[in-house]
């Protein structure tokens, strides 16, 4: 028998014990939209860790890392950067957002948010942008399961075939579980793919070079390598080096939006106790233990193996190379596939319970009348989501990480939204309105003609500049809400 089909053998197993851990959980929960959507509010420490920990390192870490420290070297640094303080601000916020679900049934972010700002237009603008940020995140995670599965079958599996298979498993627990089978799924998963990702961080440097000093050193002494590869901020995609406006507007811009990613914030709500939620997190930052190993990896390639296109592939392509027994293959093969899944779950659930929650039934509210409807047009929403995610996964070749911190971008614009519905009770309606479509109408412009940008900063960054001014502005200038409103958030 051919090793690549023993290696798909040993990822299709790991594909049905992943779906019996999806759809066992959500068994054992309402059949309410609370339950489906926040899991009864009962998710304890280990899960939520591992569910807002998996949730974000995803493709993006497994293919995207190494792909940016084989092609960018240091430039791959920024990830670690913004993953170490992008999660302070939930532990302020996260157990007040938590009792305010709990208290008034909350489940998503734009529902809070648009009863703080006392605005169903703002609900509907979050609903907007949360789905055209997801998207790319979402393809994101496809693009990375298709990378993997055609790789290791040596291409006898198409991409488009690869990324149909493992997002199929996905869809059927979200469809059937919701948040408990993400939940669950994310736990197994977690654990797996640190498991991977260490064993394959150490072993790699020292089958190649005996040992993580020698491979850095070797590298530093290549004349065919630049140095910028070795020095913050490395290089650009097209291989000149990256400047510190570049490098630390990308950290600044995914810090700030790292805590307000809609399926991230979610997990807020379906918290056991406030405990829970500040445990997670101080502890969180120990998720990027890691990422180490996995940058590892992809400096591990940058002698053994120059010139791979395109470099997300560089982890299943190192993999194919060497001569490890097929079942260790395959093993970490399933692990890259958890990468994937395990964000793409998360975004896949969060998507269609913000498209029904806050956009459809502001426009169709006779059609949501019970939670079984309400969970019915949830999972009609998650097929839909699913299917446009997988166009742009088979039709485009952007680089992964690139469709990330894209979306950051967008995503950045509603940090200051959540910092006011708390922190200053001045912040009314007119002014979130301004600020939120000042900002992402800045960070579009900007995005589509960076030529444009006085400086070279990431766009999102100059979403902030205008939308914080604007928030503030029209605020200072229009009647503030109500006082009982306004209370629900100064006495949490």
């Amino acid at each position: 028998m051919e090793s690549w089909i023993i290696i798909l053998i040993i990822c299709g197993i790991y594909l049905a014990i992943t779906l019996a851990m999806g759809i066992i959980p959500g068994l054992t929960v309402s059949e309410s939209v609370t339950g489906f959507v926040a899991g009864d509010r009962s998710m304890n420490l280990l899960i939520l860790y591992f569910v807002m920990g998996a949730s974000i390192f995803s493709s993006f870490a497994f293919l995207g890392g190494p792909g940016w420290a084989y092609s960018r070297g240091a430039a791959a640094f920024y990830i670690i950067a913004y993953g170490t303080t992008g999660m302070i601000p939930i532990y302020f916020f996260g157990p007040k957002v938590r009792r305010l679900g709990e208290k008034y049934g909350f489940v998503t972010q734009a529902e809070i948010l648009s009863d703080r700002f006392n605005s169903k237009t703002l609900s509907a603008l979050l609903a907007i942008l949360s789905i055209i940020v997801f998207i790319p995140y979402l393809t994101l995670q496809m693009k990375g399961a298709g990378y993997v599965i055609t790789t290791i079958s040596e291409g006898a599996i198409p991409q488009w075939m690869g990324a149909g298979i493992a997002y199929l498993v996905v869809l059927m627990y979200v469809y059937f579980s919701g948040v408990m089978g993400v939940g669950w799924t994310n736990t197994f998963q977690g654990i797996f793919m640190m498991i991977i990702a260490w064993f394959l961080g150490l072993y790699l440097p020292y089958k190649l070079f005996g040992g993580v000093g020698e491979m850095f050193t070797q590298i530093a002494e290549n004349p065919d390598v630049t140095k910028a590869m070795l020095q913050a901020p490395g290089l650009t995609n097209s291989g000149e080096p990256w400047n510190w406006w570049g490098y630390s507007s990308a950290v600044l811009v995914s810090a700030v939006g790292f805590s307000v990613w809609p399926h991230l914030f979610m997990r807020a709500f379906a918290a056991d106790s406030d405990r829970t939620m500040k445990l997670t997190g101080v502890l969180y930052p120990t998720f990027q233990l890691f990422l180490v190993p996995i940058l590892i990896i992809g400096f591990t390639a940058i002698l053994a193996y120059p010139g791979v296109s395109p470099a997300d592939t560089i982890l299943p392509h190192v993999l194919t190379q060497l001569d490890l027994p097929v079942i260790i293959i395959g093993l970490v093969c399933a692990g890259t596939l958890a990468a994937s899944m395990s964000s793409g779950d998360a975004i896949l659930h969060s998507a269609a319970s913000i498209g029904v929650r806050d956009g459809l039934s502001l426009f169709l509210p006779d059609r949501l009348t019970t939670d079984k409807k309400e969970r019915f047009h949830i999972r009609i929403l998650v097929i839909l989501i699913s299917l446009v995610a997988y166009y742009f996964a088979v039709i485009s070749d952007i680089p992964i990480v690139n469709l990330l911190l894209g979306s950051y971008g967008g995503v950045a614009q509603i940090f200051p939204l959540v910092f006011c519905m708390f922190y200053w009770q001045r912040a009314n309606r007119l002014g979130a309105l301004a600020g939120l479509v000042g900002g992402i109408a800045t960070t579009i412009f900007f995005l589509l003609y960076p030529e444009l940008r006085p400086v070279p900063m990431h766009e999102g960054i100059y979403g902030l500049l205008v939308n914080i001014p604007l928030l503030v502005g029209v605020s200072l200038m229009t009647p503030p809400e109500s006082n009982q409103r306004l209370k629900r958030y100064s006495n949490i």
